[in-house]
């Protein structure tokens, strides 16, 4: 939006040429969306404690974690908020990518807050139900799907790249749907899934946002990404914009939610963030990177699948609770040391992840 302004209003006044540049743009939308926390935090957290929106605690979990019962929950709301003024006041309305995201985003964040409206306000304990939430999840990934695949203009925007593989890229045809609808409700929920930290979820997700906005700039940068050996996309370079938000919001709600938190973000948030950096690395074609980047997201979900399953299979659980942080907290860690210790491990992943962009 502002951006429109500022281009017309560029030829008056030459200043306003610096807007034209997406650098700048995505450092505008980090410090926006960070003040947008900053400014709105303490009065949402406030509105919540009034309202008595606040978690419950299962009765089987660390005991650690009864200290957490009534902090304000749905916090996610002001990611959410964020994240969408940010992009929509510094990112170009005329990108496509840009709508794909803010679609999937706001999607996602309103599957999150009926689940949290219907369990903490209807004091309903299932939410919406399991296959609800899944249904609308696979409704609105398989929207943003087609819509990708329909708009795409150029083989490479639906095809798969392998990392360290200059050349290599496997046409997906019909099947790009079927991965793009994987990977944006499949990290959706892995998000969800690590969200029981205070902070836990929030930093990694941080990082692989600011680390796909790398990717975008050099994607969409004809200069770039022929340099680097991967694909041009036109316009993908406009979802750094989104990316910067992301991180300024990010970083915004960890000043409230680090330990001990003063809110946590609830579905409302996890769902939207995952769904988010699921569908920038699909536009960006790093599904691949993404699991690498995401590898605690990864491991998380995997630890609840194969606790599930050695459970139903052969009646014993392999680790003391899942997902796994919650083992390393029966294992006598304290939650600081489990929270640093997985975003150290997060950065580690992220950094391999973006030295796969030269070394091809």
């Amino acid at each position: 939006m502002l951006t429109w302004l500022f281009e017309n209003l560029s030829s008056e006044y030459s200043f306003l040429n610096v807007f034209r540049y997406l650098t700048f743009r995505g450092i505008c939308g980090i410090l926006t969306a960070i003040g947008i926390c900053f400014l709105f935090g303490p009065v949402m957290i406030r509105k919540l404690s009034d309202y008595q929106i606040s978690q419950t605690v299962r009765s089987d979990g660390p005991p650690t974690h009864f200290s957490k019962v009534g902090t304000p929950t749905m916090g996610g709301a002001l990611i959410l908020v964020s994240v969408v003024v940010a992009t929509v006041l510094w990112g170009d309305l005329g990108n496509h990518y840009i709508w794909a995201i803010l679609f999937t985003t706001i999607a996602f964040g309103v599957i999150g807050w009926v689940d949290d409206y219907r369990k903490l306000v209807d004091k309903n304990p299932r939410g919406m139900g399991a296959r609800n939430k899944f249904l609308f999840q696979s409704i609105s990934g398989l929207i943003v799907a087609g819509f990708l695949y329909g708009t795409a203009s150029t083989p490479a925007e639906t095809a798969l790249l392998l990392p360290l593989f200059k050349e290599v890229a496997v046409p997906l045809g019909w099947g790009f749907i079927l991965l793009t609808y994987l990977v944006v409700v499949g990290t959706s929920n892995a998000v969800n899934l690590t969200d029981g930290l205070d902070g836990l979820a929030i930093m990694p997700a941080v990082m692989v946002a600011g680390a796909l906005g790398v990717f975008a700039y050099a994607t969409g940068h004809s200069v770039f990404s022929g340099y680097l050996g991967i694909p041009y996309i036109a316009g993908a370079g406009e979802v750094l914009v989104f990316c910067s938000a992301l991180v300024g919001a990010g970083l915004g709600f960890l000043w409230f939610n680090t330990y001990p938190a003063q809110v946590f973000m609830g579905d409302i948030g996890a769902l939207s963030l995952g769904a988010a950096i699921g569908v920038v690395a699909v536009i960006v074609r790093q599904e691949i990177v993404l699991m690498i980047m995401g590898g605690i997201f990864v491991v998380e979900t995997v630890s609840v699948i194969l606790q599930v399953a050695s459970y139903k299979l052969i009646g014993r659980r392999i680790f003391r609770m899942a997902p796994i942080h919650h083992h390393f907290e029966l294992k006598g860690w304290p939650e600081p040391r489990v929270i640093v210790r997985f975003w150290i491990i997060s950065l580690i992943l992220v950094l391999i992840g973006l030295s796969t962009l030269k070394i091809r």
